[in-house]
């Protein structure tokens, strides 16, 4: 009995060592097969796996075949060509990649037609690894600067500064090129090494941007990557293929970037049309603060000035809080009379509320103000919505019922003879006492032109209204000289006489059935009060802050009213900075109902 037992644990324990010691006598075979680089560079895939992103999407770029390849236009420059010199030529030599047909149905590869006519513009060269160089370190070309621009020593410093990390930048897009031009699943010591150099030096270098920045590490990766990349001009030596490959990264790169810029405009102009959620919160706080007013407490003060034409009248049409009220403060604070202004906004019904309540709580000056509600009004047609639905745009800043008001001033306003219009987007930062003083010369609006070629605010009647209509181009000239909406002065008794209301309402009902401008109030005033604008002095009135224009903050500093035109508003947060202080000043961070709502400069 105690035999068998023996046998058993003897059988046991056998069977138990050969399931232990089998698996590793295949596993030390299969291991010899590895090489000591493979092991390296299988564990460096599994630790770094996430530098693989720029690999994944280079290739996107096909191999060999060139399948689904969508190669670049190609053109040829004359020696001793300028850069911007050739691009604006007309007589540019270009080689089109044509599909050619050797009667058998088969289409010769747009590879092999671009290898033919590059091995042509080669022929020349002696040393192919120049050439590679060269296509491997892009150069920078640069527009030549326009009249009165200056090259500054702190741009020749800046450009300085970045060479080195442009550098790396090229000489890591150039092995890239190279390990896109190796066969697929290629596995030679020269692939794998420079694999190992490029993703070093891209790990070395990270995310930076600036020389500074470089880590003395990530210059002494530079050196080894260069002389595989050396190694590699001598063994991947076909220098018309390597050209191909490289323009159609550069190809393909450009329509990524196309497309990020595309996208990148339309979420601006989604972002230019939608209300900040701080604001959306001021005005709940303060809607809810004026229902719960007692009737009599909601009249503004100084009522009796309201229909004084003797005053200084200001009016601006908005559905925005701060913005109509940075406004009106700019323009109290800016005057050296504020008892002589009365202000006038004109808002829609949704909005009225938490405007007057704004006004109620935070005015408090010699100044009158007054808070009119344009749904409230008979001047307004009563179809008006839907007309104005009718024209070709999406954007409801165009198609906005207070956008179109300003051409029933004189209907909304019955009682006034003269006064200034303002868009909700500008500033004032001077007294505008002196505006009443303008001789109008039987003229009824006074605008700074926008018509001089070159200058940010420059436009032209023919950008924005169809001149090929016969009625357009047998009424109106396209050389008309342009001006501006923001900040006019308004003769609403020229007005009257003219009866320019109609005008507008029977140009705007044509505009309906055809497309003769584009949407927007701009188009259709010029037409309304064509040759009967006065020019004013461009000091009174800078465009272009909400936009990048490039203004001179001499030209904004010495400026009467400064102007946001533009989707870059200064109260979004796609304004820009170096604006947005000029239009911070007059905003009130400290209220509470701002602290509350996390409204901040």
């Amino acid at each position: 009995m105690n035999q068998i037992r023996r046998w058993q644990r003897i059988l046991f324990l056998s069977l138990l060592s050969i399931s232990v010691l089998a698996p590793l006598v295949f596993v030390s075979n299969r291991l010899k097969t590895i090489t000591p680089v493979g092991r390296r560079e299988f564990i460096e895939e599994l630790s770094n796996f996430r530098y693989r992103t720029s690999d994944l999407r280079l290739n996107a770029v096909e191999h060999e075949d060139g399948e689904g390849l969508k190669g670049p236009r190609l053109i040829l420059y004359k020696d001793g060509e300028e850069f911007n010199s050739s691009v604006s030529d007309d007589k540019e030599k270009t080689i089109d990649l044509p599909n050619i047909d050797d009667g058998n149905n088969h289409k010769y590869s747009e590879e092999k037609v671009v290898d033919s006519q590059l091995t042509k513009l080669v022929s020349d060269s002696k040393d192919h690894n120049l050439l590679v160089n060269q296509l491997g370190n892009k150069t920078e070309f640069k527009p030549p600067l326009s009249k009165g621009e200056k090259n500054t020593k702190v741009h020749q410093s800046d450009r300085a500064t970045d060479m080195k990390i442009k550098e790396i930048r090229d000489k890591i897009i150039q092995a890239k090129a190279y390990l896109n031009y190796a066969p697929p699943g290629s596995n030679s010591q020269i692939v794998k090494e420079l694999r190992t150099r490029m993703r070093e030096l891209e790990r070395a270098v990270g995310d930076v941007t600036k020389d500074k920045d470089v880590s003395k590490g990530a210059l002494r990766k530079l050196k080894p990557l260069e002389a595989t990349l050396y190694k590699a001009s001598r063994v991947f030596n076909n220098c018309p293929v390597i050209a191909t490959k490289l323009r159609a990264m550069n190809y393909n790169t450009e329509e990524l970037v196309q497309a990020q810029k595309n996208q990148a405009s339309y979420l601006m102009h989604l972002a230019a049309r939608t209300t900040p959620k701080g604001q959306h919160c001021l005005s709940m706080r303060l809607t809810s603060e004026y229902f719960a007013l007692d009737p009599e407490k909601r009249q503004m003060s100084n009522q009796e000035k309201f229909n004084d034409p003797s005053l200084n009248h200001y009016v601006v049409f908005s559905d925005n809080v701060l913005a109509s009220a940075v406004v009106a403060n700019s323009t109290i604070s800016s005057s050296k009379e504020p008892e002589k202004i009365v202000f006038h906004v004109v808002t829609d019904s949704l909005n009225y509320p938490a405007i007057s309540m704004w006004f109620l709580l935070n005015i408090q000056s010699a100044a009158a103000i007054q808070i009119q509600n344009i749904d409230d009004m008979d001047v307004l047609p009563l179809d008006y919505d839907q007309l104005l639905m009718k024209q070709n745009s999406n954007d409801p800043r165009f198609i906005s019922t207070l956008n179109h008001a300003r051409f029933y001033l004189p209907d909304i306003f019955p009682g006034l003879n003269k006064m200034v219009l303002f868009d909700h987007d500008v500033v004032v930062q001077r007294d505008l006492s002196r505006l009443w003083s303008i001789d109008m010369k039987g003229k009824v609006v006074g605008a700074v032109e926008t018509c001089k070629e070159g200058e940010p605010s420059f436009h032209s009647m023919s950008t924005f209204i169809n001149f090929s209509d016969a009625w357009v181009s047998g009424k109106f000239s396209p050389k008309t000289c342009t001006w501006a909406f923001g900040m006019n002065l308004v003769d609403l008794e020229e007005w009257r006489r003219r009866k320019l209301t109609s005008t507008y309402i029977k140009y705007f009902n044509m505009g309906t059935k055809r497309p003769l401008w584009k949407a927007g109030s701009l188009p259709i005033g010029w037409l309304t009060f064509y040759r009967q604008t006065i020019p004013l002095d461009k000091r009174w009135h800078v465009m272009g802050l909400g936009r990048e224009s490039g203004i001179k903050t001499v030209d904004i500093e010495q400026a009467a009213v400064i102007h946001y035109d533009g989707i870059m508003k200064p109260w979004l947060d796609i304004g820009i900075d170096k604006y947005k202080r000029y239009w911070n000043r007059h905003v009130p961070f400290y209220h509470s109902y701002l602290q509350q709502c996390n409204i901040h400069a």
